[in-house]
């Protein structure tokens, strides 16, 4: 008996405690009837088990308010620094300056012979590619002849610049465009020779199909606004039709892009006016906000003054990210946008949500879709097939990414610190950290890709501006 007693109070207070439990801790439901009840007694009450709206039980996700008090904080807060700007130094903005500046330079030509010379790689990789359809040349000499032209196509305007010394912000522009050459190239070789050797096995198995698609003119409708006039191998091998891709804005070559059946002429204005404007603001955010800063970071890095070189970083983060997301919108979304309208090019999915990346990894996968996915097709998955881990294969496409980020920095600036290469190698073991320690808690993940950004540009930008003002500028001062 007294075991049975003491069972029924152990169960009671158990259930007790467990209903004290749920009462605590969670919303409990309440039956029409009670709740009638409860509304026509005398003391009309008015409390209700209810969680805190900050409370993650109680499933409030609208904060809308608070996210536009943020956007008027940080536009309060960014209109007060210009105008102190503006009170310090005047108004630095100047167009008609950085027309001049270029213009003036006595070694900025060669920049333009380079571009012009591009199209000597380019010539020299389509005859090449004409030979071996036609069995002229075996593949193994193909192969060399193409590598050294790829070679060479980085290496030779590296070299003219490093030499003749043209002005830095046309060697930008001529490394950047050597760059966009040689992955096309790559992905042009690499997509021909797919289709030799898929033309090679219908013949031993005495097939007489496409190489890439059915016989016969078909169209792919898409969204009821794309149609394409299918091309097999290899009468893709036309110059009309190399210089396509080299004009549209992918890295990745297929013998039939989507295409657009035609201009559509209202979007077309919007965004080349969008061009036209974000290209103006940014030079005018430069001048009048990143060089001053810039400027008063020389006599702090050059005495290594910790908390002044900090004060400076901070003081160059926001206009840096300020003007980085308007970069990403004039490039992205204005320049490749009136690029595919032009040439009626359908893909239009050159960026996706980097915002919500919640990982490095994610982030490196959706900002730039386009080296996004040469770099999945042309190096992780063949490095896959070869054997090699994911992990390694990851570690080859970001060694790869960090060699022409320092390329396109060391060689325009003529000096070789490796710093955004030893950057972007950092990229690894960070998106490993994001990836497993916030596994599962997405804002801490997607605050640590925020503050990488925010705080990695500028960065990077006191460093260089570091070694280019003691390499440069104080050698030339004591010369």
């Amino acid at each position: 008996m007294a075991t049975k007693s003491g069972m029924k109070k152990a169960k009671s207070e158990g259930s007790t405690r467990l209903r004290r439990t749920i009462s605590v801790t969670q919303v409990e439901a309440i039956s029409k009837e009670q709740q009638r009840h409860k509304e026509n007694e005398p003391d009309k009450p008015i409390h209700r088990h209810a969680d805190s709206l900050f409370s993650t039980d109680s499933g409030f996700t609208n904060y809308r308010g608070l996210l536009n008090l943020c956007i008027l904080l940080l536009a309060l807060s960014n209109t007060r620094l210009f105008i102190e700007n503006l009170i310090k130094y005047g108004i630095l903005i100047d167009p008609v300056k950085v027309i001049q500046y270029f213009l003036r330079e006595p070694y900025s030509w060669p920049n333009a012979l380079l571009l012009f010379c591009a199209n000597f790689y380019i010539l020299f990789t389509y005859g090449v590619e004409v030979l071996l359809s036609k069995e002229v040349l075996s593949e193994r000499l193909g192969l060399v002849l193409n590598v050294i032209n790829l070679l060479l196509s980085l290496i030779v305007p590296a070299t003219v610049i490093l030499f003749v010394h043209p002005n830095p912000g046309f060697s930008v522009v001529t490394c950047g465009v050597s760059t966009v050459v040689f992955l096309k190239l790559v992905s042009y070789v690499c997509v021909n020779k797919w289709c030799r050797e898929k033309r090679s096995e219908s013949k031993r198995l005495h097939r007489r199909k496409s190489v890439s698609m059915s016989e016969g003119k078909e169209k792919n409708m898409m969204n009821g606004d794309v149609v394409t006039d299918f091309v097999s191998y290899p009468d893709n091998l036309t110059l009309k039709d190399m210089y396509y891709f080299i004009c549209t804005p992918t890295l990745c070559y297929e013998l039939n892009f989507p295409r657009t059946i035609r201009i559509r002429k209202r979007f077309l204005v919007k965004r080349f006016i969008e061009m036209t404007f974000l290209a103006q603001l940014m030079t005018g955010l430069v001048q009048q906000w990143i060089i001053p800063t810039v400027n008063n970071s020389m006599k702090p890095l050059a005495d290594m003054e910790i908390p002044l070189v900090i004060e400076r970083l901070l003081k160059l983060a926001v206009p840096n990210h300020l003007i980085w997301l308007i970069f990403f919108y004039w490039f992205f979304h204005s320049c490749l946008n009136v690029s595919a309208e032009l040439l009626r090019f359908g893909d239009r999915e050159f960026y996706r949500d980097w915002w919500n990346a919640e990982s490095i990894s994610e982030f490196w996968q959706n900002w730039n879709v386009p080296v996004h996915r040469w770099a999945l097709r042309h190096l992780y998955k063949p490095l896959l097939r070869r054997g090699v881990s994911k992990q390694v294969a990851s570690v080859a496409v970001f060694a790869t990414s960090a060699f022409f980020h320092e390329y396109l920095l060391s060689v325009p600036l003529r000096m070789f610190r490796v710093w955004a290469f030893t950057a972007m190698l950092m990229q690894v073991p960070l998106a490993m950290f994001t990836a497993k320690v916030c596994k599962g808690r997405h804002q801490i993940g997607n605050m640590i890709v925020w503050m990488s950004l925010i705080l990695g540009q500028p960065i990077a930008i006191l460093a260089y501006v570091h070694d280019y003002y003691i390499g440069n500028v104080l050698l030339a001062m004591r010369d």
